[in-house]
């Protein structure tokens, strides 16, 4: 199969389009066809080196999520038949032509979605997801502030805050990004472009001076200790992301005053029984609404998997809103 390999760390023309060995299916697994993909930060991170794949994933070949068609199956699987129309998430490979995954960490794939806007997906919205709904324990009513609300997951967050009864604000580096949130919907938003100073006093406003319930910080560095700020008497905060810096420096009476939460989250390095039950609560809650259009995929640009270093650039100058997808195959 043809599959984008990191031939070595570094820029994104360290990626090659390269003829490798097809995936064979474990005896719980299934092999995919995959149609399409995405791009993540944390695709960006394992071409430089910062972010190695976990044990049972492709140690050179990047990509964690994909759209495709059942080719195959394990001596032992019975969930799936060839043919059938499933995307997810993974620990690396997906940008390739095939994949093998678990049985149990795909879902069906709704007939009103295309395969690009299904690769949109699995990572935006499982994400978002998992650490508003499951984690946060988001209540209707509630106030949720999202950092980079313009992000794929931050779009995703938008959505899924308003399908369960909260009111979603967020934050931005530029008026632009901030618009395409309004869209989603979004009810107010400020550009932070030149560092966080004015969020405290956007917050004030909009919540008249009680802070915010749930956060969810996809930046990290000095967006942490904001954050800390701007949540409110037993606010939940869910850091996700250290785009900003992998350090912050905190004012720990803040969090013991406010008895707050702070929670970090990962979905790549989880066990398979985790990924499993992220998976059946996805497929529960969110891809019936997915299946309705309640919720929307969010598409910045499509690349084919040839131009894979010029969606890595996409992603790296900050220019994206939404998702970032991978066609293939290779024509």
């Amino acid at each position: 199969m043809k599959a984008a390999v990191i031939t070595r760390f570094g820029p994104p023309e360290v990626l090659e389009i390269r003829e490798v060995a097809t995936p064979v299916p474990g005896a719980h697994d299934v092999l995919v066809r995959v149609h399409a993909s995405a791009l993540n930060r944390a695709d960006l991170l394992q071409r430089i080196g910062k972010y190695p794949a976990p044990p049972d994933a492709p140690a050179d070949i990047p990509g964690i999520e994909f759209a495709g068609e059942v080719a195959a199956t394990g001596s032992d699987a019975t969930r799936w038949h060839a043919g059938d129309r499933v995307f997810g998430l993974i620990g690396g490979g997906a940008h390739a032509e095939y994949v093998t995954v678990h049985e149990a960490t795909i879902a069906r794939v709704p007939d009103n979605l295309s395969w690009n806007e299904a690769a949109a997906i699995p990572e935006a919205f499982i994400t978002a997801y998992d650490a508003l709904v499951t984690q946060a324990a988001l209540a209707a009513g509630e106030r949720v502030l999202i950092h980079a609300v313009s992000s794929g997951v931050g779009l995703a967050a938008v959505q899924i805050v308003r399908s369960w009864g909260g009111v979603p604000y967020g934050t931005s580096r530029t008026a632009d990004k901030l618009r395409i949130a309004f869209d989603a919907g979004m009810k107010a938003g400020i550009t932070l472009s030149d560092g966080v100073a004015p969020l405290g006093g956007a917050v004030s406003e909009w919540t008249g001076g009680r802070g915010m319930d749930v956060i969810l910080d996809l930046v990290g560095g000095a967006y942490l200790p904001a954050s800390i700020d701007a949540a409110s008497l037993k606010g939940r905060i869910m850091l996700v992301g250290a785009v900003g810096g992998a350090e912050a420096t905190v004012d720990v009476r803040r969090i013991l005053g406010k008895r707050l939460t702070l929670r970090g989250t990962v979905l790549r390095s989880r066990p398979l029984a985790e990924k499993i039950a992220v998976t059946e609560a996805f497929v529960r809650d969110v891809l019936p609404r997915l299946a309705s259009g309640k919720l929307q995929a969010n598409i910045d640009v499509v690349f084919p998997l040839q131009r894979l270093g010029d969606a890595h650039e996409r992603v790296e100058s900050n220019r994206s809103a939404g998702k970032v997808v991978i066609e293939l195959p290779i024509a």
